[in-house]
């Protein structure tokens, strides 16, 4: 057993329990704590070129890399799916991304993404399936594949798919499937584009020329190319001392990952150099930790300054207890993960995250500032002599079989009827879901603002992960959280909204639950891609569980969208984008129109000023029949309970 395993407290086993239990009684498979990331899971065991598989995570695309239609969605939607509903998804775009000429020297398969992700933005793939074709595809690993894909998330794309090809077989054998691979192999061409097929879109790289790029502060499409940063950074006053380079993840945490970067550190140990800033390195799942330490690569990590930590998504979720600043401190991290949203790391919204490849997160933890360029520039050895760092090469697959390390999937009983799933009524971890209230009927008259968001609003600013995870399963508790890193327009600050009622400011939360109390139903006014990043599902969750009834934006992200519908409250959108800037956050709103709510036909939206003056704008949705039951139900689950009857 990994040690840390025998360090979890008391209500994290709870959880696992509850887990255990609940999987034992339902026939669902349970992987255990230390197995690693569910993506990273997949790809090991259950992704295969053609598969249509769905997962309650935005990352859920990282199994294109092994061809699949592999697509994140909201719990809700996984529950329909469990339960023998139809899922349905509007018809997908389709963006090409052709490929040429090879990679080669420090350019690796994240280069490929962050490149994309520059030329697309964060919401430049919303509603379309990326392809990805060419020539250059044969020059990526599986493994690097999946990278690309995983990463896709940050571009808002549905999913993204590589054709089938050598490296998947060669993936596939080695990870127990050759039986599959055999399959793929007699019908590989259905797994690769037709001849002469339309792209809605279509992007060239030329793999030969890409550069190494790194992408951040803040968010994950602006890129820069590594060898440009340093300069970018102190125009920008970003600080260029990097204080912290963590490699692994979902993204990055593959056997060649962990070889090139073990690479680059024997390079550095060689000349008798450690890591100047703090690193860490963070497996996959734990047939990667065990691999790694097998084969050595864990040591030499280890041994230029690094820290393994858990198999799990770690601080790449916010799972950082970081000790070596204070809140309100600016600073630098780089790593090898998809997301750099404000504060989504370690909670700090003044932490400059940039994501990289996870061997030019090594070579810049060695070198300690985001000025060093490792095709260029060169360091200094203990010796006093200078040398520079050549570019990695590793094996993309161990040459011995994967080493498993320790069992860690629990199968479901053959016999469940004797299983029991405890909730305690007490406890402050799990805490079973009443349901919402039905739809009454009527229109929704003087809604009050709760919160006007400025910019950009992630799900990470609609609830923050990080330490608030350990209460995703009690939604009174993780409630606490709503919407404490949006900016508020107003004044210009997070986690600071005025009541409507007191005039007084205070935290969003605590205004939430006063309305509620008081029976004052809310709305929340959105900008541009609002509910972008994770499919956390409790960013829907929290809005209606403390009276929210709609959401207005110029647009949303598509689990998000999906996920407030299931949850019966009213994503809409500015039929003229130009409108947000006619609401202030003193107005009442008025929505009108839902008596006779129909897919395709606008609602109509009353803004009233506090000086008795009154607008009326337009307001988009897209409902389709079954999601306006949803609606009048109170929730799909609601509906679900009702055709039961």
């Amino acid at each position: 057993m990994a040690p840390y395993l025998t360090l979890i407290p008391a209500p994290t086993l709870e959880v696992y329990n509850f887990l255990a239990t609940a999987g034992a009684k339902y026939g669902v498979g349970f992987w255990r704590p230390g197995s690693g990331i569910i993506h990273q899971i997949i790809l090991e065991n259950y992704a295969y070129p053609g598969v249509l598989l769905i997962g309650t995570d935005s990352h859920t695309p990282n199994g294109g890399g092994l061809g699949g239609i592999c697509i994140g969605v909201g719990g809700a939607d996984a529950v329909d799916v469990m339960a023998g509903i139809p899922w349905e998804l509007k018809c997908p775009k389709v963006i090409g991304v052709k490929l040429t000429g090879s990679l080669s020297g420090w350019t690796s398969p994240k280069d490929v993404i962050l490149k994309v992700a520059g030329i697309l933005t964060v919401k430049g793939g919303t509603g379309a399936i990326v392809e990805y074709h060419g020539p250059g595809v044969d020059s990526i690993s599986c493994t690097g594949m999946a990278t690309i894909c995983n990463m896709g998330a940050e571009i808002g794309a549905t999913t993204s798919v590589f054709p089938y090809n050598h490296r998947m077989k060669k993936y596939l054998s080695k990870t127990g499937r050759a039986d599959i691979a055999n399959l793929a192999d007699e019908f590989k061409d259905h797994l690769v584009p037709d001849p002469g097929c339309h792209y809605d879109q279509l992007i060239e790289i030329n793999l030969s020329e890409l550069k190494p790029h790194i992408n951040g502060p803040f968010t994950p499409d602006l890129a820069h190319p590594v060898a440009e940063v340093g300069r970018v950074a102190e125009k920008e006053g970003w600080p260029v001392d990097i204080r912290v380079g963590l490699i692994g993840s979902c993204t990055n945490s593959s056997y060649e990952d962990m070889g090139r970067s073990a690479a680059v550190a024997k390079q550095a140990l060689a000349h008798g150099l450690k890591c100047k800033s703090q690193f860490t390195i963070t497996p996959g799942s734990e047939q990667i930790r065990a691999t790694i330490e097998r084969d050595g690569y864990a040591q030499v990590l280890r041994d230029v300054g690094g820290i393994v930590l858990a198999n799990a998504c770690g601080p790449c979720i916010g799972q950082w207890d970081r000790k070596d600043i204070k809140k309100g401190e600016k600073n630098t991290i780089v790593t090898s993960y998809n997301r750099n949203f404000t504060g989504r790391n370690d909670a700090n919204p003044e932490t400059h995250a940039f994501v990289t490849s996870p061997e030019i997160v090594t070579a810049l933890a060695i070198a300690g500032t985001l000025k060093f360029n490792p095709e260029t520039d060169y360091l200094t050895g203990k010796d006093g002599k200078k040398f520079k760092l050549e570019a990695p090469d590793a094996d993309e697959l161990p040459k011995a079989e994967f080493d498993p390390g320790q069992d860690t999937y629990q199968h479901p009983p053959t016999d469940s009827s004797g299983q029991h799933v405890d909730v305690s009524p007490t406890s402050q971890r799990l805490q079973l879901l009443e349901p919402f209230d039905k739809w009454d009927g009527k229109d929704l008259e003087d809604l009050q603002i709760l919160i006007k968001v400025k910019g950009k609003c992630t799900t990470d600013h609609i609830s923050a992960a990080g330490p608030w995870l350990k209460f995703r399963g009690h939604l009174d508790n993780i409630s606490n959280n709503l919407l404490i890193g949006a900016i508020n327009i107003e004044n210009g600050k997070a986690n600071s909204v005025r009541n409507a009622v007191t005039q007084e400011f205070g935290p969003v939360p605590d205004t939430a639950r006063y309305y509620k109390k008081h029976g004052i139903r809310w709305v929340v006014i959105g900008d541009e891609n609002y509910g972008e990043g994770s499919s956390r599902e409790h960013a829907a969750l929290e809005p209606r569980h403390l009276g929210g009834r709609a959401i207005i934006t110029k647009s949303f992200a598509r689990i998000h969208e999906t996920n407030l519908k299931k949850q019966g409250l009213l994503p809409l959108t500015f039929a003229d984008p130009a409108d947000y800037n006619k609401i202030h956050p003193v107005d009442k709103l008025t929505i009108q129109g839902l008596k006779d709510f129909t897919p395709g036909k606008p609602l109509k939206c009353i803004i009233k000023h506090p000086n008795g003056t009154q607008e009326t704008i337009l307001l988009n949705h897209t409902f389709n029949e079954t999601q306006i039951e949803w609606f009048r139900a109170g929730s799909a689950l609601n509906r679900m309970k009702e055709l039961q009857k």
